[in-house]
């Protein structure tokens, strides 16, 4: 029995999704958690590119069944795109996806709001995808849950009032025009239909699986620092990336995770607003965005980008439990004379022993740097460790040292055999 939680240790895009789509040839079942069509998973295969929102990032493997869990928030029309165009692309679906029936549904309304939210003055930076109010609902017990459709007129009923407050608010507070509940009903009814064949109790499913030996990979999405329990609140998500999330959100408990596995990116980025301490602005910066490619696998956008942040990811380390890491776009740096690496926070003249959790303390935190000697080399062509250049072995040799952690996996590149492996 292998119960595995993979985590994003900084503020997400570490490149979960190449990493999960590497690990998961030793899988039986790939399990989203938590999170929504806010994701961005990006693999890429040979020359053909996949971004993966909803859908783990597994089913571009043949052999592992995929599961979208309980903690998931699901958008009807993003799902579905997502699984006509893997269909189209000859990825097999049907017989392998299997969908929560508790995951909740994020409705038009959702969207919304969320969009209009972020007109406003107090804008958090979220991708206006509805992820935030759906989340808000389920826990004010107002959420639509898939289960919920089976039964027309409760599903009806629970929408009509549903809709009777949002329309309120969004008439009266935000000016904007109301929705209809007929069009809405006929809308998700109809999804209702399509996507009955993939519903299930995946919660029944993914413990019997571990029970009869079978080996599952949960796969979260955005990152540690973005939990909306201790992350950079409130510029955080609305769920639980970390690793206790994995169990709340596919019903497998605690005490049958085996392990957990940590993803980091060789510098940091962060996309949307809230503190970033080692954030590199102007030419650096630049420099660093563009060479990373760094732009936002679902929304396009721009993303901020600074030096690695360690004493970040050993907080992340902590509370997530994480012992064996992978390390991606090392190959990014290969350009730069010097490197930077944060190792600790100095605020009013002393240095900080314990991660900030006040945004504004750590807005104010002053990064202290280690310089290292960069590799001034390509380094994408490398597939064994013993061939890399020794600054570069030297960098990773800090990081597990700094961090706490064990790199087992290098990535080099975007394409799957851009990867060197560490023995056990």
């Amino acid at each position: 029995m292998k119960v595995t939680v993979l985590v994003g240790t900084q503020w997400g895009d570490e490149g979960k999704g190449k990493i999960v789509d590497i690990l998961c040839e030793n899988y039986d079942i790939v399990a989203r958690y938590q999170g929504g069509a806010n994701a961005g998973h990006t693999i890429k295969i040979n020359d053909i590119q996949y971004v993966l929102h909803l859908i783990p990032s597994g089913i571009l493997r043949e052999g592992p069944l995929c599961v979208i869990g309980n903690g998931v928030v699901i958008d009807p029309v993003a799902l579905l795109e997502e699984i006509d165009i893997l269909e189209k692309a000859g990825i097999k679906v049907k017989g392998r996806l299997f969908i929560s029936h508790n995951a909740h549904l994020i409705m038009p309304y959702h969207k919304l709001i969320d969009s209009l939210n972020e007109r406003g003055s107090k804008k958090i930076g979220t991708t206006g995808r509805g992820i935030g109010p759906c989340y808000i609902d389920k826990f004010a017990r107002k959420g639509i849950k898939i289960v919920d459709l089976l039964d027309k007129k409760s599903f009806e009923a629970k929408l009509r009032s549903n809709l009777a407050e949002k329309n309120d608010l969004l008439k009266n507070y935000y000016h904007s025009s109301e929705m209809d509940v007929e069009e809405i009903t006929e809308q998700y009814l109809r999804f209702d239909e399509l996507i009955d064949p993939y519903i299930s109790d995946t919660a029944r499913l993914l413990n019997e699986s571990v029970s009869s030996g079978k080996s599952v990979l949960l796969e979260g999405a955005q990152g540690a620092l973005l939990d909306v329990d201790f992350g950079t609140y409130p510029f955080v998500t609305s769920s639980s990336p970390t690793s206790g999330g994995a169990c709340t959100g596919s019903g497998i408990p605690p005490t049958r995770i085996t392990d957990v596995f940590g993803i980091v990116k060789a510098y940091t980025t962060r996309v949307g607003n809230g503190p970033f301490p080692t954030e590199l602005t102007g030419e650096a910066g630049d420099t660093l965005r563009k060479w990373g490619a760094e732009f936002g696998a679902t929304t396009g956008r721009p993303r901020r980008c600074g030096w690695f942040d360690a004493f970040l990811v050993k907080y992340s380390v902590m509370i997530n439990g994480i012992t064996n890491c992978a390390i991606t776009k090392l190959d990014v740096l290969g350009g730069f004379d010097e490197i930077q690496v944060c190792t600790g926070y100095k605020l009013g003249g002393k240095i900080l022993k314990s991660f900030p959790a006040d945004p504004r303390r750590l807005e104010e935190a002053e990064p202290v740097y280690i310089t290292m000697k960069g590799w001034k080399q390509d380094i994408s062509l490398i597939r064994n460790y013993d061939d890399l250049p020794p600054e570069t072995k030297e960098y990773l040799n800090f990081l597990e040292s700094e961090c706490g952690i064990k790199i087992k996996i290098i990535s080099v590149g975007p394409k799957r055999d851009q990867t060197i492996l560490q023995p056990d």
